[in-house]
């Protein structure tokens, strides 16, 4: 549901309507199209407009058209010029692709207008291309989001226009640089194609040569056939081909027929125009080539589009007669496809990535891998309570999908490519923020009334006092519970493992702290660094936190109540602060050496006898390129290009200060580098990890120096040019620092050139070792030189660069520059064990434990025999190697599913398996299953009736084997292949 359904159930009162896919009319997909002339080269005209979701202006003034100043762009007014432009001649097409815009259109039509579009649907005049509610981007987004993003749109879709309305293919057309698991994604969704309209220039000059601009791309190494995608990359952009563009911005020339009139062109046009059909067919591989013809935010004024490409196609195809082999129609993306699809070719293929993007030479656009970090993490917080809600809400049966429609619309306008990539303008990331936050504080509401439902024991009323989530914790600050004689911290644990956590809650006083049976535990109290107490803004006075343990059940909650120690019973504390001296952390599996200097020397896996040496560890940074971007060599670095004035980086400091801090549950070395850079390393009691939480900001710019701050791992690992990265969280490729696997790379820019975006890991190897680099968001770095990572944490530029977005990337906050501060997780292993660490850990940093609050006026007496204190939605143990990806109440008694193995093949031996379980036991707590129904990945369309477009590479067929896929109502055990998701609507008896 959500949108059409989330206007008619507020409407009408209905909770949710959440229909059956419709079968396909005979007059819309691929039964609607032109397929041209075998003897011809067959142009199809592709007549669209392009749509950002927020990147100029914010997402509803594009809508509206407000602020035209900034940008001339209403996109209420395209889609209302298309329609009549539709109604005018049955032989026009157009399609549309953001439906977090048509969504918006859509709520303001009126009966006759709803019609009319699905008539046009209906019979293949408008056709719904791509279908999320954005266009989303590909480096800075994580696979979970992605899937919600198409979910949304896809519903939306399939509530409104039934079959007809269900996208088919891709259209990436804007995103920089593309990602193998985005194509993956969206074959499992069961597209059949994807078009894009980047790719780098010398790829393309390349691929225009050797015909090979369409290829069957094999995007995974794991999902065999299922992962593979017809793929294109577009001749022009997305554009139209020179002096070919009607817009009313553009400055082309009309088709002038009128031979009675003066400037008649109709002669000169269509040899033109014939012109680059050839020009362009000399880089495709049939007689089939496509012409977009529309760019950004066009067809406000569809009739000037329209009658000319009207004349263009009359005049283009009279020229047949004459011995003319061009042959033009109107088109969709789904009808070129298809076209290829009966061409009976050959194709090559592809299964790398096409990351990283450059335009030129000296333009990487590798800098909006970080750019905007605090938006980064931001956007992955706010998809971690969106997940908890969604669960919380199908526990506590509240039925209240509606209400978390708005955080689930945030989260689909942030995936968008000028959005989490953080290539907006500052005042658009502002508002991104802002709806995201509004769309938590209304999650936050439903969040406390699950717990309203679940905490009561037997027949007790509902707490008093609400649950409340604090955000700032990460700084120390939570100012509702800081000088509380008593509140309770309530941790649900989103995953379907137990799992064991520790928490640091900011205090101004000693707690004693209860946990789920009532016993007091080990609560310590360690100092707030001076590092945070002077982040600007932070509206705290905790001077502590106060760091305890918890053990976590699968999907489910444990409450710790606290309550403030008397000073008769305050014992001296045994946590041990040692300044500037050597530091060692230990504890049962890991050793940490760090020397008096503060400088990281090594990290030892005790169990595995291993050990890793550092030459180096810290905080560097590279000064950005100052150009003026008047040639590739003066490009300048902004918020999508990274290009250093140098490729060495400098260190943000010669020393830096170290205070040890050992308890029983960490043991921690602050280390600070300067005023605006500092990191905590710290090791838990019975931690596998290492964690260090960086800190970086206010990047000082009084020298006039644009700054890109590094983190830096050197070690000893001999690593020989290669290093591993994941895409969008889930598979990992590897990469060979200075080399691209399908074309000759010339190398110019030897950092940004061999960055790639770091979206949960990084890793390097040798024969013995391997060091795993965990992230909390997406961020960009990679090997620069052998036994290195370098990952990017913060930038600061001085210099737009020219790309469109019109300012630097400076960001303030409280007046100097934004402090942002992070997490990452180092993990030292052997290369067998790896797997088996970093796959568990990186999906438990992303689906992390969320904690609430609440004030309460009672003793913990007469809370207990109030109140659950555990609870647990699993009896049954899962494996290991399954995780709950969604679960979201579509109604009362019908849920939405999705079940992932999340190992990839033979990189662990006892979790690279497939893997079965029952998925009754994730409903036990809430009912029966009395039916279960498998759809595609977007959740629109029933498994068995998916039939994608076999196509034929490398001598190959596309096409797989056909099994039997329906599902016994009697039995509900799920088989898991390696790196396969699976989607199921839930019945419950």
């Amino acid at each position: 549901m959500y949108i059409s359904t989330y206007f008619a159930c507020i409407l009408l009162g209905i909770i949710l309507c959440y229909g059956v896919p419709v079968k396909k009319s005979n007059g819309c997909g691929y039964d609607a199209c032109n397929l041209g002339d075998p003897m011809k080269l067959n142009v199809h005209m592709v007549p669209h407009t392009h749509d950002d979701v927020g990147w100029l202006k914010t997402v509803d003034q594009y809508f509206y058209g407000a602020r035209n100043y900034i940008q001339h762009a209403g996109v209420q007014y395209i889609l209302d010029s298309a329609i009549r432009a539709l109604d005018q001649n049955p032989d026009r097409r157009f399609i549309y692709v953001e439906i977090g815009f048509f969504w918006r259109w859509w709520s303001q039509q009126t009966d006759e207008i709803r019609n009319k579009v699905k008539q046009f649907v209906d019979e293949g005049r408008l056709e719904f291309i791509s279908g999320g509610w954005c266009m989303n981007d590909e480096a800075s987004t994580h696979y979970n989001s992605i899937i919600d993003q198409h979910s949304l749109g896809a519903e939306f879709l399939r509530d409104n226009f039934g079959e007809c309305g269900r996208p088919k293919i891709g259209w990436q057309i804007d995103p920089f640089g593309h990602s193998r698991e985005q194509a993956s994604l969206l074959a499992q969704m069961g597209f059949d194609g994807l078009f894009f309209g980047r790719s780098d220039y010398e790829d393309y000059a390349t691929r225009n040569r050797t015909k090979t601009m369409e290829m069957v791309w094999k995007a995974s190494a794991n999902l065999n056939k299922d992962g593979w995608l017809f793929t294109g990359v577009l001749p022009n952009g997305y554009g139209p081909p020179d002096s070919f563009c009607y817009d009313a911005f553009c400055g082309d020339a009309p088709i002038m027929d009128d031979p009675r009139l003066h400037d008649y062109n109709v002669p000169e046009r269509v040899r033109t125009f014939i012109r680059a059909a050839q020009n362009e067919a000399v880089g495709f591989a049939t007689n089939h080539i496509i012409m977009t013809m529309g760019s950004d935010f066009q067809y406000e004024n569809a009739n000037e589009w329209f009658k000319n490409m009207d004349k263009l196609i009359k005049y283009v195809n009279a020229e047949q007669v004459n011995g003319s082999n061009v042959n033009v129609f109107y088109s969709t993306p789904s009808c070129y496809l298809y076209a290829l699809n009966k061409a009976g070719h050959n194709w090559t293929s592809k299964s790398d990535d096409f990351f990283p993007y450059a335009h030129h030479p000296h333009g990487f656009w590798t800098g909006y891998f970080t750019s905007r970090a605090a938006l980064k993490g931001y956007e992955r917080h706010s998809n971690n309570i969106l997940q908890v809600t969604r669960q919380l809400n199908a526990f506590a049966n509240l039925n209240l999908r509606n209400g978390i429609f708005y955080l689930s619309e945030a989260m689909g306008v942030a995936q968008h490519h000028d959005a989490v990539s953080g290539t907006e303008k500052q005042e658009v990331a502002f508002d991104y923020a802002q709806r995201l936050s509004d769309g938590i504080n209304i999650a936050s509401g439903i969040i406390n009334q699950a717990y309203s439902k679940l905490l009561p024991l037997n027949s007790q009323s509902p707490p008093t006092s609400p649950q409340f989530l604090c955000q700032l914790t990460n700084i120390s600050e939570c100012v509702p519970i800081q000088d509380q004689q008593r509140f309770t911290v309530t941790i649900w644990n989103p995953t379907v493992h137990p799992v064991l956590h520790h928490f640091r809650v900011p205090v101004t006083r000693a707690y004693t702290v209860r946990d789920s049976t009532g016993q007091p535990i080990l609560a310590e109290l360690f100092p707030v660094s001076n590092s945070t107490k002077k982040i600007p803004g932070r509206a705290g006075t905790a001077t502590n936190q106060l760091i305890f343990r918890a053990n976590l059940p699968a999907l489910g909650f444990n409450t710790y109540f606290f309550e403030a120690k008397t000073l008769a019973k305050r014992e001296k504390s045994k946590v041990k602060i040692t300044p500037n001296d050597e530091c060692i952390l230990q504890n049962q599996n890991i050793r940490v050496e760090i020397d008096a200097q503060g400088n990281l020397q090594h990290i030892i896996n005790l169990k595995q006898s291993i050990a890793v040496e550092f030459s180096n560890q810290g905080f560097y940074w590279y000064q950005s390129f100052p150009g003026n971007n008047s040639q590739s060599q003066f490009q300048a670095s902004g918020a999508y290009i990274f290009r250093p004035l140098s490729p060495t980086a400098q260190p943000v400091s010669q020393t830096r200060s170290i205070t040890c801090i050992k308890g029983d549950n960490v043991q921690t070395a602050v280390i600070v580098f300067n005023d605006w850079t500092s990191q905590e390393i710290s090791l838990y009691d019975e931690g596998e990890f290492v964690e260090v939480e960086w800190t970086v900001g206010p990047i000082p710019i009084d020298d006039n120096m644009g700054k890109e701050i590094i983190i830096r791992y050197d070690t000893d690992i001999n690593s020989q040019s290669k290093y591993y990265t994941d895409a969008n969280g889930r598979e990992v490729l590897e990469r060979t620092r200075d080399y691209r696997p399908t074309w000759n790379y010339t190398v110019v820019e030897t950092v940004s050139g061999n960055y790639y975006p770091i979206n949960s890991r990084i890793w390097i190897k040798d024969q013995n070792r391997q060091l795993t680099v965990l992230t909390d968001r997406s961020e960009g770095g990679g090997s620069i030189s052998n036994g290195s990572m370098e990952i990017m944490l913060h930038r600061r530029t001085l210099n737009d660069d020219s790309l469109g977005v019109g300012e630097p990337l400076n960001e303030t906050a409280y007046g100097q520059g934004l402090v942002v501060r992070g997490r990452h997780i180092l993990i030292l292993e052997t290369p067998e064990a790896s797997a088996g660490y970093h796959r568990v850990a990186a999906q438990r940093l992303y689906m992390h434990p969320l904690t609430s609050f609440s004030l309460i006026p009672q003793d913990y007496y007469n809370y207990s025999a109030a109140y659950r204190q555990t609870w647990s939605a699993l009896t049954d143990t899962l494996p290991l190697n399954v995780h709950l990806l969604t679960l979201d109440q579509l109604g009362p008694k019908d849920f939405l599913v999705r079940v992932e193995h999340y190992f990839e093949l033979y990189e662990d031996d006892t979790y690279s398996k497939p893997v079965t379980f029952d998925l009754q036991s994730i409903f036990k707590a809430i009912g029966t299953i009395s039916n279960t129904v498998e759809l595609t990945l977007g959740a629109n369309l029933e498994l068995s009736d998916l039939k994608r477009l076999d196509w034929v590479t490398d001598g190959e067929s596309s096409s797989t084997k056909k099994t039997s896929k329906e599902r016994s109502l009697d039995d509900t055990n799920i088989t898991l292949n390696p790196m396969q998701i699976r989607t199921f609507t839930v019945a419950l008896a």
